[in-house]
């Protein structure tokens, strides 16, 4: 937690709603003020915006295309112009829909890459030159990479980019003690995981952990928050596994 609040600068890509929403949540109580990063959910992204400055935490929507290197870029000017030069980053935003990988049409191939792996990219280019020494970069990984199942081969595939830019970003900004890490979600109640699926698919999946239940927003917020914090600054390069024991 910061000794000061709003002291410390965070932006939260895909925040307006979901896990990422709950994140901003969580790093405002830890006392950052935080940009919340959305791409079309302007009036979820305001009222969250709303909620945390009533609280008194300084906060700012930013609407940007994570996958489009320009709007990245102005998403941190306006961050820096408002708020101040960051020290954590959250890549939070992106897509998912299952889909046989024969069956993907070029469009929806495209879309996966664009938003999960060009969008981390370019997120974290930009963060190379212009986030503090001593800052904290969380990227989303998930368990999904893991398990294998039919019909997540191109989002799989789009998360092992993930992880291997954490890997390796994480040496690359050796000298400034920033660290790099990612967090792999197991299956979470949100839009993003429920939609299209059944109740009984919905029902296999919270069966598949020892702690036979989903696993909730605020769960995640908390791993991110151990990651940005002080408690953390020895775990460096490293993908945390917050899925209940499913793999």
């Amino acid at each position: 937690m910061n000794m000061l609040k709003n002291a410390q600068i965070a932006i939260v890509t895909g925040a307006s709603r979901g896990i990422g929403a709950a994140v901003a949540r969580r790093l405002a109580k830890d006392g950052f003020a935080v940009a919340v990063n959305y791409a079309s959910s302007s009036n979820e992204a305001d009222a969250l915006v709303a909620e945390l400055t009533a609280a008194g935490t300084r906060a700012i929507a930013i609407k940007a295309d994570v996958s489009n290197a320009d709007d990245v870029r102005r998403m941190f000017e306006v961050t820096e112009q408002q708020l101040g030069k960051i020290d954590v980053l959250v890549n939070n935003a992106g897509v998912l829909k299952p889909m046989p990988l024969a069956d993907t049409s070029d469009a929806l191939y495209d879309h996966n890459f664009d938003i999960n792996v060009r969008g981390t990219f370019n997120t974290l280019r930009e963060a190379a030159a212009r986030m503090n020494d001593g800052g904290r970069v969380v990227n989303f990984s998930s368990t999904t990479l893991g398990l294998n199942m039919p019909g997540y081969a191109i989002y799989n595939a789009t998360k092992a980019a993930v992880e291997a830019f954490t890997h390796v970003f994480a040496k690359e900004l050796r000298g400034r003690k920033i660290t790099v890490n990612a967090v792999a979600p197991g299956p979470v109640a949100t839009a993003l995981f429920l939609d299209g699926k059944t109740d009984e698919q919905i029902q296999t999946f919270a069966n598949m952990p020892p702690l036979q239940r989903l696993g909730q927003p605020d769960d995640i917020a908390s791993v991110v928050s151990f990651l940005t914090g002080p408690d953390a600054g020895w775990v460096n390069g490293q993908v945390l596994r917050a899925n209940g024991g499913v793999a």
